[in-house]
């Protein structure tokens, strides 16, 4: 059986940002942004209740990512280094060198190029580092913004998945997108 080895945690600098690993240190940022009705109404999870909820999560985030299953980073500007959302590796399927991508970034920071430059960055790592032949997103159709950065980046549009997950007493669609590795010359 295939497994997938992530290498020892990796901070990725671009030219705004840092990506780092997420600590406790960050419970309250991290609660503050999976709180956020509006961050989460495309993100069909639990909203934490509480800061402790937040650390329980970060928690299960750091279990998963020492089981080679799910590698997720702080998103912050290199002036601060407060965490002002994260994007990550979930759903490893080793057998395919294929993941999951998923993200999430504060109101505050929408429209100023940093998830296109954190995007940038792991794209390059998954590829890179990890070795993923195939990076895999889903997404709600209603979230534009999502899907035009995935597009932006190259990804493909592969299924429109209609109803496929119930939430909150409704059944949502989905959009599944996937990259390929780019080819090398």
């Amino acid at each position: 059986m295939s497994t997938i080895s992530f290498p020892a945690f990796t901070t990725i600098t671009t030219e705004r940002l840092v990506l780092r690993q997420i600590t406790v240190d960050d419970a309250n940022e991290m609660f503050a942004l999976r709180s956020n009705p509006e961050i989460m109404k495309y993100i069909p999870r639990e909203m934490p209740k509480t800061v402790e909820d937040a650390i329980k999560h970060i928690a299960f985030m750091e279990d998963l990512y020492q089981k080679n299953e799910c590698m997720n980073w702080a998103i912050c500007l290199k002036e601060d280094n407060v965490l002002i959302g994260n994007i990550g590796y979930f759903r490893m399927q080793a057998e395919n060198h294929r993941a999951e991508i998923g993200y999430m970034l504060s109101t505050d920071f929408h429209g100023k190029g940093i998830m296109q430059e954190a995007l940038s960055a792991v794209l390059k790592f998954g590829f890179d580092e990890i070795k993923l032949h195939s990076i895999e997103a889903v997404t709600d159709p209603e979230n534009f913004s999502s899907w035009m950065l995935l597009e932006k980046n190259g990804f493909i549009r592969e299924g429109h998945f209609k109803e496929d997950t119930f939430w909150q007493g409704e059944y949502l669609d989905s959009y599944v997108y996937s990259l390929l590795q780019p080819k090398q010359s």
